[in-house]
Formats: C-alpha cells, sequence, structure tokens
C-alpha cells in the first residue's frame, strides 16, 4: 500500500527511490505543478520626456499634456489624500491605474505576469495601483483596496516592498 503525503505543493513518501510509492509521489508533484511557463516581463516605454516634464512643472499640468502618463495621475492622487480630499485622491489614483492598464495592454500584457519595478517605466502604473490602494481603503472600498494590494504584489513584491 502507498502513503502519500502532500505539503506545499510536493508529494513525500517513505519509500526508496525505486519503490513505486516513491514513483507515484513524484508524478503527483510533476502534477500538481503549473506546467505553462510565466510570461514574459512587461516593460512599458521610456517616459524620460513626461518626468522631465512632470519635475519642471508639476503633476497638473503634466497631466494636462501627457494624460496618459500614469506617474502624474499617481502624485496627484498623493497631493489629494496629502489635503484631506479622499475622494480626489480615488479618482486621480483610479484614472492612473486605467490609462496604465491601457499602456500595458499596448505593450503585450495579458491581464498577468510580471511588471518589473526595477524598469522605470513602469513605476508610474506601478504607484498608481499602489495609490488606488490606499484611496480605494479610505473610502471604505475594502475589496477594492486588498484586491489593489494584491495585483501590485503579483506585478512585482519589489514594487509593493518600495511603496509600503
Amino acid at each position: 500500500m502507498c502513503r502519500v503525503a502532500f505539503y506545499s505543493g510536493l508529494a513525500y513518501t517513505t519509500g526508496t527511490p525505486t519503490d513505486p510509492c516513491e514513483r507515484l509521489a513524484k508524478e503527483m508533484t510533476m502534477l500538481n505543478q503549473n506546467l505553462l511557463p510565466e510570461p514574459e516581463p512587461t516593460l512599458l516605454p521610456d517616459d524620460a520626456d513626461q518626468m522631465a516634464y512632470l519635475e519642471e512643472h508639476g503633476p497638473a499640468e503634466t497631466a494636462r499634456k501627457f494624460p496618459t502618463f500614469c506617474n502624474a495621475w499617481a502624485k496627484l492622487s498623493a497631493a489629494a489624500a496629502e489635503n484631506g480630499d479622499d475622494l480626489a485622491a480615488y479618482a486621480y489614483a483610479r484614472t492612473g491605474y486605467h490609462r496604465g492598464l491601457d499602456q500595458l495592454r499596448g505593450s503585450g500584457w495579458r491581464g498577468h505576469g510580471p511588471v518589473p519595478w526595477s524598469h522605470k517605466p513602469n513605476r508610474g502604473f506601478l504607484k498608481a495601483l499602489y495609490r488606488l490602494s490606499i484611496a480605494a481603503d479610505a473610502i471604505g472600498e475594502s475589496s477594492e483596496a486588498a484586491r489593489c494590494a494584491e495585483f501590485l504584489r503579483d506585478c512585482d513584491p519589489a514594487a509593493a516592498d518600495a511603496l509600503s
């Protein structure tokens, strides 16, 4: 009789490597693994011009000139939250988030996969996503706040660590 136990997706037995139970455990472990490859990281296009404009003109003027630039929306959200305007913070963050989703899809993202924090043009989207989590929580949308926090960590745990 084979006794096989699962722990963290791995099957274990007390048999030897040639034991049929041990072979069964190895096969079961392989069945429990995700066999689909991880998608390639999504890298947004260079945004150095928008960043330079942001530094010189501030987030409101930058959002007017570059309405798809997520970093401006994230900064507007942070400023609104700092001034106590939770609804404006939420609206700015949501705008940045949706602009970022459009850009991610345009760059080949299919709804999942890494969006690395180390690639600086991705940071605007990741900041907008973080700001949306914070703003959603501030207006009582705890389930949306949790989903956004989880999505941020799924995109890149380094982003969640850097922004939290």
